[in-house]
């Protein structure tokens, strides 16, 4: 487990993401399953990090110390930096999870995007889009050894909680916390 301490501002604006989720603003993806711990089995495809992590506890929850832990190995690997990841798209990688049976090791293609290495990418002609929902932490590509790609694909779109995009030819599925969508 990741052992190293919040700071003063990661602690508020991990809280404030909270307030955020649980307000009457957007309903979180995980009130119905706040009796049931989040629980996530990561593997960062770029720097070969894992990370077997209980996010959430029975009755909502968040341990931060799993939520800081999430954020360092979804990290761009690119620059090294770290953001604070959506807690939604969060729990869209966790419901992916469990609809397909739970405990799966998730790989983790493309977590936060730095904007100089989202602009790298748009520079050299990579079909990445200008203003990613990757560089605020809302979106994460993935792909789950021993579960086909469109079997992720149609997971994710039949949770109707966000973006889902298909790109089978680079062997990831691409969800976000942004607006209900497929391409």
């Amino acid at each position: 487990m990741f052992t190293k301490k919040i700071n003063r501002r990661t602690f508020l604006q991990l809280a404030v993401a909270g307030a955020a989720t649980f307000s009457g603003s957007r309903t979180s993806f995980a009130k119905s399953l706040f009796y049931d711990t989040g629980a996530l089995t990561l593997f960062n495809f770029h720097t070969n990090d894992r990370l077997s992590v209980k996010f959430r506890r029975p009755g909502g929850s968040y341990d931060l110390d799993a939520l800081h832990a999430i954020n360092w190995i979804m990290r761009c690997h690119y620059t090294n930096q770290i953001t604070i990841m959506d807690i939604n798209a969060i729990e869209y990688l966790n419901l992916v999870d469990k609809k397909l049976g739970g405990g799966n090791e998730i790989h983790i293609i493309s977590g936060y995007r730095s904007p100089s290495y989202n602009s790298f990418l748009v520079q050299n002609g990579r079909h990445v889009a200008r203003h990613s929902l990757h560089r605020l932490g809302q979106a994460i590509d993935i792909a789950i050894p021993g579960v086909p790609l469109d079997k992720v694909r149609h997971t994710a779109i039949a949770l109707q909680l966000g973006g889902v995009g298909y790109y089978p030819g680079a062997g990831f599925v691409h969800i976000d916390s942004g607006k209900i969508r497929t391409w």
